[in-house]
């Protein structure tokens, strides 16, 4: 798929097929967050993938929605804080880092036509419990991978004349 029709094409799912999906697409979608880059190449992440099969119930208590635990898959990116670059003014770009591994793990799930739904707002002492997260990693965000069972609903984006400022603000 040519690149501007991934991104045009890419939704967030809320709704999932159980059907399982493949281990070949399962493994480029991970090599395609292994590429992801990140500051200095430190590639302070880690995934972790679950299989919903048994463990919906305790899943559904790190995100409380039904269709989450649908599909066959779901996804953890988590950070590793202490194997991240820190700017000299302290500012540590984990967070960054693990956003740019979700984002080509989410676009190549959308080009071998699985659905994704970024998920932040989980409860993280539920996550760390139900994956036996240790103290130094940080869950940063979920995501269901599987077949959608739904359709995409138009996309609303502000116009680049509010987003863009050229040579200064």
């Amino acid at each position: 798929m040519e690149f501007f029709e991934l991104i045009q094409r890419r939704y967030s799912a809320r709704a999932y097929r159980p059907d399982p999906v493949e281990e070949e697409k399962l493994q480029k979608v991970l090599e395609a967050a292994r590429l992801a880059p990140t500051a200095s190449n430190r590639q302070p992440f880690q995934i972790v993938v679950i299989h919903t099969e048994g463990r919906k119930e305790e899943l559904l208590r790190i995100y409380n929605k039904r269709w989450f635990v649908e599909p066959p898959i779901v996804i953890c990116a988590c950070g590793l804080p202490n194997s991240c670059w820190v700017r000299r003014d302290g500012r540590s770009y984990l967070d960054v880092d693990v956003a740019i591994v979700m984002d080509h793990l989410i676009l190549a799930a959308a080009d071998l036509g699985l659905g994704t739904c970024w998920i932040a707002a989980f409860d993280e002492r539920a996550a760390r419990e139900v994956l036996g997260l240790p103290d130094d990693v940080v869950p940063i965000a979920f995501t269901p991978l599987g077949y959608p069972a739904d359709e995409p609903k138009p996309k609303v984006r502000k116009p680049l004349s509010e987003l863009v400022r050229y040579e200064h603000w």
